[in-house]
């Protein structure tokens, strides 16, 4: 049968708010189980414990997906294949881990045996299902629980809302634990050093500044018209000012300084230029991280931010329009 637009749109907009109903009602059913599963995977994940996931089937992918999110934030995390621990697999397992076992109907005849055998790991159970009655949950240490009105496959057959509450609960957990663990962007960027992300992540300020003739540079002592002069000509939207007894930057004169001066009077032109100038400027450091530049400008809405070494003077500057041809933001 031909797909109809109109059909199609229905059908899939009706797919997409019957998981959206999922995840809304398992948000309000979290209550202190999870607050207990939380804690739990931090006291074990905080000493040599590591988390172990485990699924079947459609769950099997939620697991594997949750890995690596976890892995990501620094929890050390593996998968385990529920038929394969029972061949030889189990040699991952060690006393004092911890174990998110998947499974929907909480009555999967693997996962249900895998639980009996990680037992005797001294392995403490983390049930992830829909069904709080069911053995998984009721034989397990811990439920993490998530809450399911209906499947959005027509047939009530296909795991859909079911599968959405469960990673998206993955997910809830793995944010608690970053924020929990104090994981930064420069931790982060440690854990994804390759690929765009791990570029972007890792790019330092010394790699994106605007140095040599890009860089207007002056003492704040000359004119208003000399510091406007050098500024057009290093083709910038503002100028960094030093003091000409330390070299140390004093201060910035950007293009709306330039307007707001220009409004003095008339003789603005000929006046020092730190006259204008904004004193004690937003500045960065050329080790610091390329996405910390990010977070200043969008922290203070500016567009200029001078780079300063470690003695305090100007060595660069990163110009928010150079930003998004670098992907960063």
């Amino acid at each position: 049968m031909a797909i109809s637009p109109k059909s199609a749109l229905q059908r899939a907009r009706t797919c997409l708010s019957i998981e959206q109903d999922a995840i809304a009602a398992t948000s309000q059913s979290l209550d202190k189980k999870f607050v207990a599963v939380a804690r739990a995977i931090e006291e074990a994940t905080a000493g040599q414990g590591k988390l172990i996931c485990s699924g079947v089937g459609k769950s099997a992918h939620i697991a594997q997906k949750l890995v690596g999110t976890f892995n990501s934030i620094g929890v050390t995390t593996c998968f385990l294949d529920a038929t394969q621990a029972l061949h030889g697999d189990l040699g991952i397992c060690s006393s004092g881990d911890i174990a998110i076992l998947f499974s929907n109907s909480g009555q999967t005849e693997e996962i249900l045996r895998l639980m009996t055998t990680l037992r005797r790991f001294n392995v403490t159970v983390i049930a992830c299902t829909s069904h709080a009655e069911s053995d998984l949950a009721r034989e397990s240490d811990h439920q993490l629980l998530y809450a399911v009105p209906r499947e959005a496959c027509p047939l009530a057959l296909a795991p859909t809302a079911s599968t959405t509450a469960a990673l998206a609960l993955g997910d809830a957990l793995a944010m608690v634990l970053l924020q929990a663990r104090g994981v930064t962007r420069e931790d982060f960027a440690q854990y994804h050093p390759a690929g765009n992300l791990g570029r972007v992540l890792l790019l330092r300020i010394a790699d994106i500044m605007r140095t040599g003739d890009r860089l207007a540079v002056a003492k704040d002592t000359i004119t208003t018209q000399n510091a406007i002069l050098r500024l057009t000509k290093a083709k910038s939207g503002s100028i960094a000012l030093v003091s000409p007894r330390t070299g140390k930057l004093s201060g910035i004169l950007t293009d709306g300084d330039f307007r707001r001066a220009a409004l003095s009077g008339p003789n603005f032109l000929s006046k020092p230029v730190k006259t204008f100038m904004t004193k004690k400027p937003k500045t960065i450091r050329e080790d610091a991280l390329g996405v910390e530049a990010l977070r200043i400008f969008e922290s203070h809405q500016i567009d200029d931010l001078i780079v300063v070494n470690r003695a305090g003077n100007p060595v660069g500057l990163v110009d928010g329009q150079d930003l998004p041809k670098l992907k960063i933001v």
